[in-house]
């Protein structure tokens, strides 16, 4: 077997795990690029065969999907939505509960990582002028972001990847992971209620945000957009990849808005991490590795195709290597009928446990400390643990009810 493929795969997962290599300026995205540039250097792969390993149409849902949110932030929807939100006048108990309930739904149908980016700096403007400290808030902010993007196929990268790769429906994937979702919104509000019910009050110098206009009809424009392709998701038989291209391309032609200012709102740097990480893989399982690995696990009597396995599993490697890694590198043993739900669910829920889980944790900091507020990876965890703790058992409750955990469901 090719040794290169091996020690290109070990740097890669290993730099996942760290986040960085140290002493070189290589994040995350730099360090599975780099991985593929050695894998085409090495000859582990051809240049057709890592093109091969890129799988399009996950990229192409990506693509469309980021143009749609692009839409909203144009247009300064989810800062008019906060700013809405923040002027409730409402007890510190039911602003929580919709703040949890506005995050999780706008994550299930937009990008989750945008929802935190737009609407922290203005909750935590919001909170300081009503005498509330923000960090509660925020921190149900991020862990009901992630918990609502678990509901549908397009709520996060790894869901659109499995939903892609397995060729899920998207309705039946939604009938499948609502009912857990919405219990762990609820797990977010009993948590964070009992850590923080008491200590609402407190004084924090916010600083100001100046917030984007708000523009009607390039805002009424996505959200027209946004219907349409949940209908067409729902109801119609078009491949979900070309519904997102379409409707991005839709949105691209605009009398009033500059094509250059969608594509500079796109992560580039989610889809570069994308195609380094499917060349790597690629390259590992064409060279046996994979298989060799599996017939070692099994071996062992652990068997990752078993569904309570994968749950367990994911939730492990989620945490260790990050859950986009970690959904490539289960989803070749995702052969059980109801293996979608179950790397989706236990994966997106999984990052909520600790800071570096996900990024919409590490978002809802950045801009946080940015505007004044600063929150610890403690305080992150005596939320996220129990959060992600009381979650997971509901998932895999629900799975199991649903035949998903038990043997030979």
């Amino acid at each position: 077997m090719d040794i290169a493929s091996l020690c290109v795969f070990l740097f890669v997962y290993a730099g996942m795990m760290l986040g960085e290599w140290p002493g070189l300026a290589l994040d995350r995205t730099g360090i599975a690029l780099l991985g593929a540039i050695l894998v085409l250097a090495t000859g582990s792969l051809s240049m057709e065969q890592a093109w091969r390993a890129v799988d399009i149409s996950t990229l192409g849902l990506l693509f469309g999907l980021m143009v749609v949110s692009a839409q909203f932030r144009i247009g300064g929807f989810y800062s008019r939505f906060t700013r809405w939100l923040a002027e409730l006048d409402v007890s510190a108990p039911a602003f929580l509960a919709g703040t949890i309930l506005a995050a999780g739904l706008l994550s299930a149908v937009l990008a989750n990582d945008i929802v935190c980016l737009a609407m922290t700096p203005l909750l935590a403007e919001g909170c300081a002028r009503r005498g509330w400290r923000p960090t509660p808030f925020l921190l149900a902010l991020a862990c009901a972001s992630n918990i609502g993007s678990a509901a549908t196929l397009i709520g996060n990268p790894q869901n659109m990847l499995i939903g892609q790769t397995l060729q899920l429906s998207f309705l039946r994937y939604l009938l499948q992971a609502l009912a857990p979702s919405l219990a762990g919104l609820a797990v977010v509000w009993l948590v964070v209620m009992a850590r923080y019910s008491r200590n609402w009050i407190g004084p924090v110098a916010v600083k100001a945000v100046e917030p984007p206009p708000f523009l009607k009809w390039q805002t009424a424009k996505g959200v027209v957009v946004l219907a349409a392709l949940m209908l067409a998701f729902l109801c119609g038989p078009w491949p979900r990849d070309v519904v997102a291209l379409a409707a991005a391309g839709v949105l691209l032609l605009s009398r009033k808005v500059a094509s250059y200012r969608y594509i500079e709102l796109v992560d580039w740097n989610l889809l570069i991490l994308f195609i380094g990480l499917f060349i790597v893989n690629g390259a590992f399982q064409h060279a046996g590795w994979l298989d060799h690995f599996l017939g070692w696990v099994v071996h062992r009597g652990i068997d990752p195709a078993h569904p309570g396995w994968l749950f367990g599993l994911s939730v492990v490697l989620s945490n260790l290597v990050s859950n986009v890694p970690a959904v490539m590198l289960l989803l070749p043993v995702a052969r059980h009928p109801l293996a979608g739900p179950i790397l989706a669910l236990s994966s997106t829920l999984a990052g909520n446990l600790f800071v570096v889980g996900s990024i919409a944790n590490i978002i809802v900091i950045d801009q946080a400390r940015r505007v004044g507020v600063r929150i610890g990876w403690w305080e992150h965890a005596l939320i996220g643990i129990p959060v992600t703790l009381g979650s997971l058992a509901i998932a895999a409750i629900w799975l199991a009810l649903v035949g998903t955990l038990l043997p030979g469901g």
